[in-house]
């Protein structure tokens, strides 16, 4: 592919991005970004509004112009009776770092293993259940005022691996958590977009310039609210600190000149596999022995080679399928549905290929200087 149609791409991709943020299927976006968002901050959880409201934990977002931007968690009446949240994360994909949508369903699926608190530990969450139809509350885990809401439990959990504040999956430095086979089959089933409160919610954070990491430097003054978009008032908390000092790259937005090259721009990713970027060889981690550093670049210069070879299929295979669609004039009920097989096909194909990257470099980390595999 051409640089010049590399640029043409990523300037459509963007204006795709920016038309889909302003729509309720915002639930069907994907963005890369090259280098990963800061620590999770470090703040307390507002007291629960009322029976049936559901926590969801606050994560950094991405905006194109000022770069990532703090999304506060928030108290969310949810959809309908047996629903669960689960929340959105950030996972290296070989080449940058992808955004997973958060999305409501009867069971929670994989957030990449992040240990998001209040009751998002990694895997599931603990700060609550569904009994008929009420939904009940664990007073060790989530802020219940008893006064008000009756229907609570108590149930110790040890919350292993709090300290760690680590906001992404995989990459450098990131989680190394995997998908269980009942998280997997929680990504394939029935769900729901965030409903338009949350909608609502994330549209506010964005155009607020204090939610901008590089205004609050990882420390966000309106880390948490009661109910979303109630970003004033007394139920308002602010982060105690940040996770950790926030680095970013020099070229960052926020750090860089006014201005929004191509170069710098995220993808957008509704649907199809030709918005998502080629994957690229990237430095290997050094183990101390060069004829095993060697080894793995080979390695992965060939896993690399695979997977924009399985990427250019689905791309070929989908272009296909939409030339068929439109030369068939396909009804808009059957045309959405494509659409959506189309996304669904993308996002396990990216998936798939972010853990046989991190595989990868999980295997190399694993040999101690010397290149000898650890008893």
């Amino acid at each position: 592919m051409s640089h010049s149609l590399t640029r043409s791409l990523r300037c459509l991709s963007f204006i795709v991005l920016a038309l889909v943020l302003a729509s309720p299927i915002f639930a069907q976006v994907a963005i890369s970004v090259s280098f990963g968002p800061p620590a999770l901050p470090i703040y307390e959880q507002p007291i629960c509004p009322a029976e049936g409201y559901i926590w969801t934990p606050g994560y950094w977002a991405w905006d194109p112009d000022y770069g990532y931007y703090w999304i506060p968690g928030t108290w969310v009446l949810a959809p309908q009776v047996g629903y669960l949240w689960t929340p959105p994360w950030w996972g290296w994909g070989g080449s940058a770092y992808i955004f997973h949508t958060g999305y409501w369903g009867p069971t929670v699926g994989f957030y990449g293993g992040i240990n998001y608190g209040f009751g998002y530990f990694g895997r599931g969450f603990e700060g609550g259940r569904w009994q008929g139809d009420h939904f009940f509350y664990n007073r060790s885990v989530v802020n219940i005022n008893v006064v008000n809401i009756h229907n609570v439990y108590n149930e110790t959990i040890v919350n292993r691996g709090v300290e760690n504040r680590v906001s992404y999956n995989g990459g450098q430095g990131g989680i190394t958590a995997r998908p269980t086979p009942q998280e997997e089959a929680a990504e394939r089933g029935h769900h729901l977009p965030p409903i338009a409160a949350q909608t609502e919610h994330m549209q506010q954070a964005r155009a607020n310039p204090q939610l901008r990491a590089s205004t609050n430097q990882g420390r966000p003054p309106i880390a948490a609210t009661d109910r979303p978009a109630a970003f004033t008032g007394n139920n308002v908390v602010a982060a105690k600190a940040a996770g950790a000092p926030y680095h970013p790259p020099a070229n960052a937005p926020g750090n860089r000149p006014a201005g929004n090259t191509p170069e710098n721009r995220p993808v957008a990713n509704p649907t199809h596999a030709r918005d998502l970027p080629a994957h690229a060889v990237t430095t290997p981690p050094s183990t101390g022995n060069p004829k095993l550093d060697q080894k793995y670049q080979r390695q992965q210069e060939k896993l690399v080679q695979k997977q924009n070879q399985e990427h250019l299929k689905l791309q070929q295979q989908q272009e296909k399928q939409d030339q068929r669609a439109q030369q068939q004039n396909f009804a808009p009920a059957r045309q959405q549905q494509m659409e959506q097989q189309h996304q669904q096909q993308t996002q396990q194909m990216e998936q798939r290929h972010m853990q046989q990257t991190q595989q990868m470099q999980e295997r190399q980390m694993s040999r101690p200087e010397g290149g000898r595999p650890p008893h």
